[in-house]
């Protein structure tokens, strides 16, 4: 059985083009099926998301990849020839090891980001919803699936914030422990100030103000968010209630005095506040980073910090590929024995065969056998095939297993006189690294 992957991502389109090769859910039982009938394979998935559009097909001689390309283009009414020079292809092994990477997060935009894997599962329950999965297909996603979890369970991959919202949000979680209930305000409705508001407000925070020159904007984003607009003006009123600020307006000055947060620590008691100064020129006086119960981060320090878990995440991600590899081995030692299925098979059969002959000649030769005893008879001549047969069985799959499918299977052919199909095989080296590329379909 070959495997192709035949796809585009966010690493050869544009996003105007993966946006024409789109599939959303519903679209994919007929498309599954289109594909199928007319590319004329047994087995074949889709992955679409918002960065990549990815076929995953198996079938016992190569597929046409042309055929696969007008049909997928033509589903979405494009010219072939717009999509053909941002394809990429993956063969076999290679295959394989691109959608384990994939599932893991080491081909995404953001290195070790877990939507994918839910992407991922996605594809795999549609294609097997439809009947496009089959053995080969299934063996290899939910093998993918399993990779990425042991990815994301036994490294770090996904962990450390890797932009300035989510940055802020862990640095704000670390101070308080919990940021269930905390009070939250944002001056400025600028897009990091936005998302990192939806950020907190999705990890459960209590109140959330928002401040805005432009009362109609801080309305909008409060709305969104579940928060209270406020004007500008009020923001020193309610600072000391605040315990973190997001602070990200266009004001060529300071709008927040050190003397406005040390006021606020004194109503305060004790209790410490964050502020997070996302603006250029700045927003906070710098001079209050130096009161005791202040935690103040500007945009250069949570850039920093993004930097440091970029590179943390590079780290964790050496460590996942070795992992990958594992269970890349795995994969491709059980898809080696699906090659000397038909042979184990067409032996068994004629074993079979040979022994319902036999048995019938001796049940003949024996008439006054009891029930009991034919059923003795019948039992015997079943394990002694099954005793003779085992071991035979298990090295021919250890062969597979080692690479020497081919001679194997050919030999037992041979030996046994079998008659059938080809069964022979094809080797398959394990790639030196996983995410080795196969060339462009162009090239390929």
């Amino acid at each position: 059985m070959h495997l192709l992957a035949l796809g585009l991502s966010h690493r050869t389109a544009p996003v105007e083009l993966r946006e024409t090769l789109a599939f959303g859910p519903e679209e994919l039982p007929g498309v599954l099926a289109r594909l199928r009938d007319e590319a004329r394979v047994e087995e074949v998935a889709l992955l679409s998301t918002c960065n990549r559009t990815e076929l995953y097909v198996a079938h016992p001689v190569w597929p046409d990849p042309e055929v696969l390309i007008r049909s997928l283009a033509a589903q979405k009414r494009v010219d072939p020839e717009n999509i053909r020079p941002y394809l990429y292809r993956r063969e076999d092994l290679e295959a394989a090891a691109h959608l384990f990477r994939v599932a893991a997060g080491l081909d995404s935009m953001v290195l070790g980001e877990t939507q994918v894997l839910g992407q991922v599962r996605d594809a795999y329950q549609a294609a097997a919803a439809a009947g496009t999965a089959g053995k080969v297909l299934s063996r290899l996603m939910t093998g993918a699936l399993a990779a990425a979890k042991r990815a994301q369970t036994e490294t770090g991959i996904g962990q450390n914030a890797v932009s300035v919202p989510y940055a802020a949000v862990e640095l704000a979680r670390k101070l308080f422990e919990t940021l269930q209930g905390r009070v939250v305000m944002a001056i400025g409705a600028g897009e990091t100030a936005k998302l990192t508001v939806r950020h907190l407000a999705a990890a459960g925070v209590g109140r959330i103000y928002v401040a805005n020159r432009t009362l109609d904007r801080a309305r909008e984003l409060a709305a969104e968010v579940g928060g209270v607009p406020i004007p500008l003006e009020a923001i020193r009123q309610h600072l000391p209630e605040v315990d973190v600020v997001i602070s990200s307006t266009g004001s060529p000055h300071p709008i927040l005095r050190r003397e406005d947060i040390q006021q606020a620590l004194r109503a305060r008691r004790g209790r410490p506040i964050f502020l997070f100064d996302i603006a250029v020129p700045r927003d906070i006086d710098p001079a209050a980073g130096q009161l005791e119960g202040v935690y103040l981060y500007d945009i250069d320090d949570l850039e920093q910090v993004v930097a440091a878990n970029i590179e943390e995440r590079a780290r964790e991600a050496r460590r996942a590929e070795r992992l990958l590899e594992e269970e890349l081995a795995r994969f491709r030692a059980w898809l080696a024995v699906q090659d000397v299925v038909p042979t184990i098979r067409l032996l068994r059969e004629k074993a079979e065969d040979i022994r319902q002959a036999e048995l019938q000649k001796a049940l003949r030769k024996l008439p006054g056998l009891d029930p009991h005893q034919r059923r003795v008879v019948e039992a015997m001549s079943a394990a002694i095939v099954n005793k003779l047969l085992n071991d035979p069985t298990q090295r021919l799959k250890a062969l597979a297993e080692a690479g020497e499918a081919d001679g194997a299977a050919r030999l037992v052919t041979l030996l046994f006189d079998l008659e059938g199909p080809d069964v022979g095989t094809r080797a398959l080296p394990l790639p030196a690294r996983a995410e080795r590329a196969a060339p462009p379909v162009g090239q390929g």
